[in-house]
């Protein structure tokens, strides 16, 4: 399951308010409910727990660990039913200085099922579970095949990164003097299965054991990319994991780029697809019919306060203020608001140039 640049950076705004929050003693309640679990029991768990709190020593302590809990159960009863992916809940008291009191409750449906069921009164919230959530991404494997290269890569989210690359003698086709074309044949096959042998156990090394990867595609010119996958150098865990196979013009890096553009079909499910296709709209828009987008903070914000935005683009470059004001005034007014990692070189691109972009619904004359 994959989360959305959107959901990726509410929880990141999230979770930063959280790590502001610090205690003196084990005051902060933390709870994970689990997908599924049923709110009824976790209620009646926080009032026996307050009911033990009951025994701690400090007066200030205890009246903090009690509020908290006492926020938490009249926070959980809004709830009609745990929300799909479960539910985290953390609850005390904020207040700056010592003796004074501030109690707080904050509460956020995941982005991926929660499988933990956890209680911790603690001096700071648990939310390395949720920190994860944020880590994980969908990985693919990238691999790109000829007779001479072959480089192997993950797709992590947007971002290519490359493993490794091999590079094998085979001989050229014209063949060295004094060798008969028999002898020379079998050099350039000897080799060439040689080459196939290592880039298999390198997909092996890189991708077989990887619980986060959810496929690996091929790609190459010419044929040399079937040849290697029907030599039966490759195991059927790894044959298994292979999702497409795609013809290509280039090699290396500029074969990894091309790979990825001519997957939209396979990975029409990720976000990196999405996401290049309305930056490049934007700036095809751009080239075409300037009329019609614009770009900068206060053009943009201008135009979007008078309802006349259709996409909103916002960079994740930008600061996390710059983007709540942005989404505080788009979402009134019907505007699709998308966040553009800066992953992608169309994500370098709107970050070079002001962050802020939107495709309009008319034209405006200049």
């Amino acid at each position: 399951m994959s989360m959305n640049e959107k959901k990726r950076h509410d929880l990141k705004r999230f979770l930063k308010e959280l790590e502001q929050a610090k205690a003196r003693h084990t005051e902060l309640v933390t709870v994970y409910v689990p997908a599924s679990y049923d709110l009824i029991k976790i209620i009646q768990h926080l009032e026996q727990e307050r009911g033990t709190a009951s025994n701690i020593k400090s007066t200030a302590t205890r009246k903090n660990v009690t509020d908290a809990l006492e926020r938490m159960i009249q926070h959980l009863k809004l709830f009609k039913r745990t929300p799909e992916n479960g539910l985290a809940v953390f609850s005390g008291n904020v207040a700056e200085r010592e003796g004074q009191q501030d109690i707080k409750v904050w509460s956020v449906e995941p982005p991926m099922p929660l499988n933990t069921r956890i209680y911790r009164c603690d001096k700071e919230f648990q939310l390395d579970l949720l920190r994860d959530m944020l880590n994980t991404k969908e990985v693919y494997g990238l691999v790109i095949i000829d007779r001479r290269d072959a480089i192997i890569a993950h797709l992590k989210g947007k971002a290519i990164i490359p493993l490794l690359k091999t590079h094998s003698e085979v001989p050229g086709k014209t063949k060295a003097g004094g060798q008969s074309a028999a002898r020379f044949e079998r050099l350039r096959e000897g080799a060439k299965i040689e080459h196939f042998k290592k880039v298999a156990e390198y997909m092996k090394e890189q991708f077989l054991h990887d619980q986060n990867l959810k496929g690996i595609i091929v790609g190459g010119p010419g044929p040399t990319k079937y040849d290697f996958l029907d030599g039966g150098h490759l195991t059927n865990e790894v044959l298994k994991k292979i999702i497409a196979i795609k013809d290509l013009s280039y090699t290396e890096e500029f074969g990894l780029q091309e790979l990825l553009e001519k997957s939209e079909d396979v990975l029409a499910a990720e976000e990196v697809i999405d996401e290049k296709k309305i930056v490049n709209k934007f700036f095809q828009l751009l080239a075409t019919q300037p009329g019609i987008v614009a770009y900068g903070h206060a053009d943009v914000m201008d135009k979007v306060k008078m309802g006349m935005v259709e996409t909103l683009l916002l960079s994740d470059a930008l600061e996390d203020e710059v983007i709540d004001e942005f989404e505080k005034a788009a979402e009134p007014l019907g505007s699709e608001v998308k966040i553009i990692s800066t992953d992608t070189r169309e994500g370098a691109q709107l970050r070079d140039m002001g962050k802020v972009a939107a495709i309009l619904r008319y034209e405006v004359k200049h």
